[in-house]
């Protein structure tokens, strides 16, 4: 693994942010950079995974699978796979600690408190994610700002601390219409819970669909505060 650091302060001068154009001048500057792309498989996700395959780009795709998804998720995943024949690692959370987990406190202690969902979010998605990033420099993701307040002021580029890595949203500037035309010009594989209502799509207990014009996120962890609706995946500082 790189030094972070360094590599954030070059990806930080680059002018240009397209995901071909980083990989191509990060891996100039750092011939031996490992990067890798999480995908939630939402339309963000999408869009940057059919971006990978199109310009043949040398990034590891993962997907975490908490067990508890819609079964519309996994057909995604499987229409996906087919359309580009990609490898995509699924990274499942730590059997022993999803069997304690649902032994003390059932199915659905994440409704309890805060607390208690952040415990199911760090078994689920936050302990698979930090082994599925272990020695990767580059984190590519689908961040948007549209997508909470908490991410409203975010820029291209950050280091994540926990996992020593480099954070990318390519998409981070990109508007719902100019996502949404992208993936009807390219005919790409998508959730079509999407055409629903489900803006956006995680563990089936903690996603609800939307009324029309309402906040994309608002139907994630609907009964807590708006500004803290975040699993642990994305800390930022």
């Amino acid at each position: 693994m790189k030094n972070a650091d360094a590599i954030f302060e070059f990806a930080s001068s680059l002018k240009a942010v397209s995901l071909k154009q980083v990989v191509h001048d990060l891996r100039g500057a750092f011939p031996d950079l490992s990067s890798v792309f999480s995908t939630s498989l939402s339309l963000e996700d999408q869009a940057i995974t059919h971006m990978i395959h199109a310009d043949n780009l040398p990034v590891r795709i993962f997907t975490l699978d908490t067990g508890r998804h819609f079964p519309e998720t996994y057909r995604t995943l499987q229409s996906t796979r087919e359309r580009y024949g990609l490898d995509i690692e699924v990274m499942f959370p730590e059997t022993a600690a999803v069997e304690k987990l649902m032994r003390s406190k059932g199915a659905y202690s994440f409704y309890e408190s805060i607390e208690a969902r952040q415990e199911c979010c760090g078994i689920r998605k936050v302990e698979p994610l930090h082994r599925a990033l272990k020695g990767a420099d580059l984190w590519i993701t689908g961040i948007r700002k549209v997508h909470s307040p908490d991410r409203s002021h975010l820029p291209a580029f950050e280091v994540d601390h926990t996992n020593q890595v480099v954070k990318f949203h390519p998409l981070l500037d990109w508007s719902d219409a100019e996502l949404k035309a992208f993936i009807s010009e390219q005919n790409i594989p998508y959730n079509r819970l999407q055409d629903k209502g489900f803006l956006s799509i995680g563990c089936e207990p903690c996603t609800r669909a939307v009324a029309p014009g309402a906040d994309m996120r608002s139907g994630r962890w609907w009964w807590e505060d708006p500004d803290k609706k975040e699993c642990g995946l994305h800390v930022h500082k």
